[in-house]
């Protein structure tokens, strides 16, 4: 059974009709917008139309290998071949095809990137312009990639220090937890012994001969996919691929390509590991099961929604006594899912609270043992069902909303896994017909077959004088649990109550309504005063956004009572709403697409809500809810410190905790009233009385909120809506603005290094340069600009010249609120012996920016970019809402060219020098370098 996950995307051909009696053998309803086919020499490709970003398309090689196909001497060689792949081709030298696709807008990391795994090497370039001449190089470079890298001994070398540096960043507590534990996880198959990353003393000293060798073994058509998917002609695409793919000749007498399917284990196998970073525990229990390549049926998909069902309502148990304070429980879950090729795994992810490993993996099994023996209630089964209906229809009603990414993933587990790609309406019609006949029975037997006796395995990450759980201590665990009579079934009672009950709804009225010509929205001001911007957008089908705002924030607080507003979001979410409590609230809500949440920011609140268009009027209660009928549950409250008290314990040792709170004290000292390290102390001046009160002060009064609704809901819609839900809301006349809080460091300058015990040496440099700057769409553009430029100049010297670092991020920016102040961020960790090198490259390359000299080819690759990537957002309903908003609050309209493209447009070198010069003159600054103690 290889299908696991509850709606993989689906695809092919059409059913005429269903009867309500359905063969379990009759294969599943194909896609048929998906063109499929395999060439002679035996590469496949996939070709989807979709208009989702118009005018643009995205190019994948999925390669049939991974790291498992290495020999002992070749461990990590899948994995630097993928990074070869973008150092020189046939037809595209050196750095070629970078450089061109650069040129055209798209930026390395975000549309141009590439994953190995055990199994596969992915390499993707998405959302290239569908010119003729664009759509010729987006396939050339995918037929380089599958026959013609040019793997020069030069480029080797050079590619040498990036790939330690990536091992080096990589390298964590966590990560060497993995390292130790993996062989358990994967009972010490092929897996257990090729981690993608490779061994670094291979990578540093390998023969050339071995890279070309397992290149030429391995990257092959008969290995090979293509997927080619965007704004495109399906015909012309296929014809063009076999023009140009039918050239790569087959490989004569090819290596045979096996799989690995992990071995058996009748006894529970186990292991331990501990890191001095890691300081919080967590169980691992899983049940591996076999995984069928074969083509699937109505019985895999009837399967593959059971295994879902029933890990989801173990799932939802658990997290409803994760709720309660007595808990042994921080998290509980349990999924059925991939492990490998050909292995699925039942699995069980137990996070205990510090000291109660044993209470809490006992807890889980008596859940799952629970289950495995009573099933599930009739309440439960109706739950899950709506919920999976619901899923179901929005998909279908947003197909057209699918990313690039979400259908080349379907593509890719046809083409690596046989996973069917099928008709989604089609298959909605096959999953009524086996939730209409679904019986309890059945889902306690599919339990049953998940819940096996062989092939279990636990890791636990264990914690140094903590009580750990043993393999021993497990054991016993497992057996108790399973021969319990004293186990009973889970009762649950359905509930009959809706959203809004206990609320007296007082309908008000709409008593104005605008028309903005220049954006196309409307301005409806209600009876309570309540002014609500709405524009129709239907560029993504099926989605709803409202976002309500008012200025004030924490900036109107007292110093003393902010500390109760950093996990106010948190208690909201956790206490439920209205009549409901975050345990009844899914349920009341199964079967339906709405959300809200409300958060208190720095110099504002805001309230949010989503939906699908069937379910607008959810939406819309849920929003009036968070302003009437807000929930506090003291108990949830105490149930999130017990969680804060834990993860305090699991950052306290963690390296990149320790930076971050190092940077704080360095800028703002160890006594700043707001600028605080999050810690104990910080903890203990939160209160729940506080947070009720900071709730009230902020969203009790609707009428100083602004409210936006963008999506794909008629105006006819949403007006009766708005007159039932918002208009009643009672409001005030009073108003509200921010103050400034801004906070300064405790110097104008700093330099400082920290030194800390680190496992695996690496330095890790903080650069931050800012200065006092008036805001424009221009600076906004022109520092955003001088942080791309500088990221492309690092990407270049740190990383390709020097393999000294896997990659500095460098951003500009430029604030409004609540001061104007321009800055630069540089971040990047290194090898330590060429840190201070490094560092005066990066420095060196600011101060060429500021004198003049500046690569014209990196100014024009970032302006093509923004010009590129501002048309692509416009196929998108958030763009929408971003024009709404800042026509409102900011007060200019964002289609009108004069406000974007031609500010770009107009960019030259020297408006660069010269913000480089204004953000330089006088600046603050600091530079903190973080160093290996040892």
């Amino acid at each position: 059974m290889k299908r696991v996950l509850l709606f993989s995307l689906c695809v092919a051909f059409s059913f005429s009709s269903l009867a309500q009696t359905i063969n379990p053998e009759m294969p599943l309803p194909n896609e048929q917008s998906i063109r499929k086919g395999v060439l002679e020499n035996g590469m496949t490709y996939y070709i989807y139309d979709t208009k989702v970003t118009k005018g643009v398309a995205s190019y994948y090689i999925i390669q049939n290998v991974g790291s498992v196909l290495e020999n002992d001497n070749q461990q990590g060689l899948a994995h630097f071949l993928e990074h070869m792949a973008f150092n020189g081709t046939r037809d595209f030298p050196g750095k070629g095809i970078l450089n061109k696709m650069q040129e055209h807008g798209l930026v390395f990391g975000k549309d141009i990137n590439a994953y190995t795994s055990f199994d596969e090497t992915v390499y993707n370039i998405n959302n290239i312009p569908t010119t003729p001449e664009l759509i010729e190089t987006g396939l050339s470079i995918l037929q380089n990639w599958s026959n013609y890298l040019s793997l020069t001994d030069e480029e080797i070398d050079s590619e040498r220090g990036v790939v330690k540096e990536e091992w080096r960043t990589r390298q964590s507590g966590g990560m060497r937890i993995l390292q130790q534990t993996i062989g358990t996880m994967f009972n010490n198959s092929i897996y257990s012994k090729r981690l993608p990353i490779g061994q670094m003393e291979v990578v540093e000293g390998f023969k050339y001969k071995a890279l070309r060798d397992f290149y030429h073994d391995w990257y092959r058509t008969d290995l090979q996919a293509i997927a080619i998917i965007g704004d495109v002609n399906v015909d012309e695409i296929e014809q063009k691929i076999k023009e140009l793919f039918s050239t790569i000749p087959a490989v004569k007498n090819p290596i045979e390509r096996k799989q690995v399917r992990i071995l058996d284990n009748e006894e529970l196998i186990y292991d331990i590991a501990m890191d001095k970073e890691v300081t919080s525990s967590n169980i691992s229990f899983g049940i591996r099961h076999d995984k069928s390549l074969k083509n699937e049926t109505v019985a895999d998909l009837k399967e593959s929604l059971l295994n879902g069902m029933v890990t989801s309502i173990i799932s939802t148990r658990l997290n409803e006594i994760n709720q309660k304070p007595e808990s042994p429980l921080l998290y509980g879950g349990v999924n059925y899912g991939s492990l490998s090729r050909l292995n699925n795994e039942f699995s069980a992810r137990i996070v205990p609270k510090p000291n109660m490993q044993h209470e809490a993996f006992e807890l889980v099994i008596s859940e799952i043992n629970r289950a495995a023996k009573f099933g599930f209630t009739k309440a439960e089964i109706a739950t899950i069902v709506a919920q999976y209906t619901g899923s179901y229809e929005n998909q279908i009603a947003g197909l057209g909303n699918r990313s690039h990414g979400q259908i080349v993933r379907d593509i890719q587990t046809n083409y690596l896994e046989n996973t069917h790609i099928t008709d989604i309406a089609k298959e909605l019609e096959i999953a009524k017909i086996i939730f209409s006949q679904l019986t309890q029975q059945e889902l306690l037997t599919q339990i049953q077959k998940l819940y096996l006796k062989k092939n279990r395995s636990i890791v636990v990450t264990g914690v140094a004088g903590n009580k750990n759980l043993t393999k021993e201590e497990a054991l016993t665990i497992l057996n108790k649990v399973e021969n319990d009579q004293s186990l009973k079934g889970y009762v649950e009672e359905e509930n009959t109550r809706s959203l809004m009950s206990g609320v007296d709804l007082i309908t008000g009225s709409i008593v104005s309504e605008k028309e903005n010509k220049e954006i196309g929205s409307t301005i409806f001001i209600l009876s309570n005063g309540i002014q609500v911007h709405y524009k129709f957008a239907d560029k993504n089908k099926n989605d709803v956004n409202l976002s309500a705002v008012s200025y004030g924030g924490q900036s109107l607080l007292k110093v003393e009572d902010i500390p109760s507003t950093m996990l106010l979001g948190n208690v909201i979410q956790m206490s439920g709403l209205g009549e409901f409590s975050a345990i009844d609230l899914p349920k009341v809500l199964a079967g339906k697409k709405a959300n809200s949440t409300a958060s208190v920011g720095s110099i504002d609140e805001t309230v949010s809500g989503s939906s699908s268009t069937k379910d607008v009027e959810t939406m819309m209660q849920l929003v009036n809810l968070r302003f009437t009928k807000p929930r506090f549950d003291e108990t949830s409250y105490n149930v999130l410190m017990q969680q804060v008290e834990a993860f305090l314990i699991r950052k306290s040792e963690q390296i990149q905790s320790k930076m971050q709170d190092s940077v704080t004290t360095i800028l703002y000292g160890k006594n700043h009233p707001t600028e605080r390290l999050f810690d104990k102390k910080l903890m203990s001046e939160m209160s729940f009385n506080k947070m009720k009160s900071i709730y009230t002060s902020r969203f009790g009064n609707a009428g100083d909120f602004t409210f936006f609704i963008v999506g794909d809901v008629t105006k006819e819609t949403i007006k009766p809506l708005l007159e039932k839900y918002i208009a009643s809301i009672p409001t005030t006349t009073e108003k509200e603005n921010w103050k400034d809080n801004s906070t300064s460091w405790i110097n104008n300058k700093i330099d400082k290094d920290v030194f800390l015990e680190m496992k695996d040496p690496k330095t890790s440099v903080r650069v931050v340069i800012k200065n006092d700057m008036k805001y424009s769409l221009k600076n906004s553009i022109l520092m955003r600009a001088m942080g791309d430029v500088l990221q492309l100049g690092y990407t270049e010297s740190l990383r390709e010249e020097e393999g000294g670092t896997y990659g500095a991020s460098s951003r500009g920016s430029i604030s409004r609120r609540p001061t104007e102040e321009a800055s630069i961020s540089i971040n990047f960790d290194c090898n330590p012996d060429l840190a201070e090198k490094l560092i005066g490259i990066v420095h060196k390359e600011i101060e060429a920016i500021k004198n003049g000299v500046i690569q014209q080819v990196d100014l024009d690759k970032t302006l093509t970019n923004y010009l590129k990537e501002r048309e692509e957002s416009k196929n998108y309903n958030r763009y929408q809402m971003s024009l709404l908003m800042n026509s409102v609050l900011e007060g200019y309209n964002m289609n009108d060219p004069k406000n974007y493209e031609n500010i770009v447009k107009s960019i030259t070198d020297k408006d660069l020098q010269n913000i480089a010069k204004k953000l330089m003159k006088n600046s603050k600054s600091y530079e903190i370098v973080f160093k290996p103690e040892n």
